[in-house]
């Protein structure tokens, strides 16, 4: 006669192990939840909730929303250029009466488009083909703001006239000088242009991911 024995303790670590593994995918399929918010992931996490994100998309709610980018920053424009800066005698030579320095700037140009001017009339929605689709006209580009870099801007050269003391407002009038020139190569290497292209970029990303179908931004 042969006798079996059935070990309790072994059925109750099997329920153990199922238990601990439901748990953790449990706790796997919340934080994929929790973290899929664009694209296909988005999806399927939709799918599995039962749920889905709606937007407010009239002109109000849009308008607002868009504002909130404020004065969007889309371009920094860098240069490194030599400048310089000099004053002189009308009867004098400058070898007597001239002063002249070479100033190393390191500057940038910030642009963008201040998107806090947008005016609902500048929003048209329509709904169409089963969606909506938007038109957005944004505020002009602009200029923000022109800087050098005072730890990489440093005199390169100066020589002073024999009979004259160094002017001492020449190298910050060289400063204002070499802003103005930075500005002016910004502008006519284009910035404004890219800077509107770039918001237009990001605009528009922004109007997909709040459902509109069809979405242009000029």
């Amino acid at each position: 006669m042969t006798t079996q024995y059935s070990s309790g303790r072994s059925s109750s670590g099997t329920l153990l192990v199922v238990l601990l593994s439901l748990i953790l995918g449990a706790v796997a399929l919340a934080v994929f939840i929790r973290q899929a918010t664009t694209g296909i992931l988005a999806r399927v996490a939709t799918a599995i909730t039962g749920r889905s994100t709606t937007f407010d998309t009239s002109v109000p709610a849009v308008v607002q929303r868009i504002q909130r980018l404020n004065r969007l920053e889309t371009v920094v424009y860098s240069i490194d250029t030599v400048v310089e800066g000099s004053k002189s005698s009308p009867v004098l030579p400058d070898l007597l009466a001239g002063d002249r320095l070479l100033l190393v700037v390191h500057g940038q140009s910030i642009a963008g488009i201040d998107l806090g001017q947008l005016k609902p009339e500048d929003v048209r929605i329509e709904n169409k083909d089963g969606g909506q689709s938007i038109h957005v006209t944004l505020p002009a580009s602009q200029l923000f703001v022109t800087t050098l870099d005072n730890q990489h801007t440093r005199v390169y050269a100066r020589s002073t006239g024999l009979l004259v003391p160094a002017d001492q407002n020449l190298e910050s009038d060289t400063r204002v000088k070499a802003e103005q020139q930075l500005q002016q190569a910004a502008l006519a290497d284009g910035i404004l242009d890219t800077a509107r292209k770039n918001a237009r970029a990001t605009v528009t990303t922004l109007l997909y991911s709040l459902g509109f179908h069809q979405v242009d931004v000029t």
